[in-house]
């Protein structure tokens, strides 16, 4: 299998591969063998509510996610709750993505680099395991590439009045899904910088990105009441920054070759060397440039299809502030890494899913080196070149398989609120009654109600959608204690040993005692990172 010259000449084709790539990737044990864990029980526990239940709850929690909720729902609502509803939309943001870096890489260093680009997007580890989310990190990276293409054509002499618009939409978009994407603000500043853009581009991004800030703040400061939802994270520890520097250090190496070697390319003419020598044969044979090889505007097609003296096209002039693939892709990589660093330092707030869209700057950057590897063995044999790229791919997806079908487990996530509701549903007697330590597990019940029924939750005093909340208000230690005394027979649903955090609360201490002190443990069974646990009476109910 080689890459068909064609394809090379082809931008539409250059970004849809890898498109088709990544749904195909996606895809791929989308259902993980129907598993759901506790982040994605969230989502779709909030996606069933209605409307102005959502509306209410994100008064008091997770207004930051407010947007991806919203839509969410309205798919719930038209094509119902399951598991491939809850993934796809990450699936094809992932997959669009790959199209924009695809193009982003075409059109700054040819389509080897294009192609290299957009497909090693879906193959990164992090990458692979948000495909299948249902969370919100896999639009904001799709958000993201949609800003950076339109930067990049901007740069490039093609921006109009409605391309400043979309960006401000894109980059606004991006902020009400997560506002932590408003990281690639600085990013893209430091591309202008780098690219040395004319003083209007430079004023127009400004104003653009201005806009897009404006509307993304009274999310921002609002979310700030909530700040207690992110106190799970860990303060940030030097052995934390082993990963990022890992991908600086990728990301450097792709950025250094890719300056180094031509992969450059004839900016504007999306051309790379293999692609070059190609144009440089057909004109030895014919004399003249075949114009269709050049997949850019017609001007510089004149230009870099003119022979020079030795009968080979003669390398076009830059365009005036095109940027590099490193002058785009570094910045993308480096500054969300560095900026939540920063912002860990003040608030512990690193969690590497929050900057997921700053992959799409390492993808550019290993695209680079691929158009490096190409462009050498272009050199010897073209060939021999066209088959560099597949012959890469195919290496890349055997090692990373282990890594790949690891990540389409249940064992991939913490826990499986879907497995452990079905157990529930097979030992729960009618009349038994319920308990969740700690109130968050109350997903299982959340998110499958029918494995429930004929029980009874005895700690609730308030619904997740009475009280605008995700898990529900939980009475008094008393009054728990009191229901669980009246029960003959209870079920606990709890995190397994090695997932389940010390008992903190009051009220989680109560369930835990009285268990202990009056009731017998008659069945224990742990199910994917949850325990399925039930209980009897030692004496009759209503005893002390």
């Amino acid at each position: 299998m080689t890459c068909d010259p064609r394809v090379l000449r082809r931008p539409l084709l250059v970004g849809l591969i890898p498109a088709v790539w990544t749904v195909v990737l996606g895809l791929w044990g989308l259902s993980r063998q129907n598993s759901v864990w506790r982040d994605e029980a969230a989502t779709w526990q909030v996606a069933r509510r209605s409307t102005g239940d959502i509306v209410r709850m994100l008064e008091h929690v997770d207004v930051v996610h407010s947007l991806y909720y919203l839509c969410m729902h309205g798919l719930f609502a038209g094509f119902g709750p399951s598991t491939t509803v809850l993934r796809l939309p990450s699936v094809l943001a992932v997959a669009a993505a790959a199209a924009c870096v695809a193009l982003i890489g075409h059109r700054l260093a040819g389509a080897y680099v294009g192609l290299g680009a957009g497909l090693a997007l879906g193959l990164l580890p992090a990458v692979q395991f948000y495909l299948q989310e249902g969370r919100p990190y896999a639009l904001v990276a799709a958000g993201s590439a949609v800003s950076t293409l339109l930067l990049v054509n901007a740069l490039r002499g093609r921006a109009r009045k409605r391309t400043w618009a979309a960006y401000a939409c894109a980059v606004l978009v991006c902020g009400w899904l997560n506002w932590l994407a408003l990281l690639i603000l600085p990013a893209h500043l430091i591309t202008l910088l780098w690219s040395r853009a004319p003083r209007g581009v430079r004023v127009r991004w400004a104003v653009a990105a201005g806009a897009a800030t404006a509307g993304v703040l009274p999310l921002a400061l609002f979310s700030l009441d909530q700040s207690g939802q992110v106190s799970w994270v860990p303060p940030l520890t030097w052995h934390m920054m082993i990963g990022p520097a890992i991908l600086l250090a990728i990301g450097g190496l792709g950025g250094l070759l890719g300056r180094r070697t031509g992969t450059g390319t004839a900016p504007g003419t999306g051309m790379g060397a293999a692609e070059r020598t190609g144009a440089a044969d057909r004109t030895d044979r014919t004399g003249r440039a075949d114009r269709t090889d050049l997949a850019g505007p017609p001007d510089l097609a004149n230009r870099a299809g003119r022979p020079g003296s030795a009968g080979t096209v003669e390398p076009p002039g830059p365009v005036t502030g095109s940027p590099s693939v490193a002058a785009v892709g570094l910045p993308l990589l480096a500054v969300p890494q560095l900026g939540l660093i920063g912002l860990s330092l003040v608030k512990p707030l690193f969690v590497d899913r929050y900057i997921l869209f700053s992959l799409l700057g390492l993808a550019l950057l290993i695209g680079a080196l691929i158009g490096r590897a190409v462009d050498e063995v272009a050199r010897r044999s073209r060939p021999a070149a066209r088959c560099v790229l597949p012959v890469l791919v195919a290496v890349a997806l055997v090692a990373l398989l282990p890594q790949s079908l690891a990540k389409r487990s249940p064992a991939s996530r913490v826990d499986d609120v879907l497995a452990a509701a079905e157990r529930t549903r097979q030992l729960k007697h009618d009349g038994d009654g319920v308990l969740f330590i700690p109130a968050a597990r109350r997903d299982t019940w959340l998110v499958t109600p029918d494995a429930f029924t004929g029980t009874r939750d005895i700690a609730l005093a308030e619904t997740p959608e009475e009280s605008g909340t995700l898990k529900g208000v939980e009475a008094s230690p008393a009054r728990v204690r009191a229901a669980m005394l009246a029960q003959r027979r209870i079920l606990l649903v709890t995190d397994a040993t090695g997932v389940a955090r010390p008992t903190r609360g009051r009220r989680d201490r109560t369930k835990a005692e009285v268990l202990a002190t009056h009731f017998t443990l008659v069945s224990d069974e742990r199910i994917r990172g949850r325990r399925v646990a039930v209980y009897e009476r030692l004496a009759p109910a209503g005893g002390g």
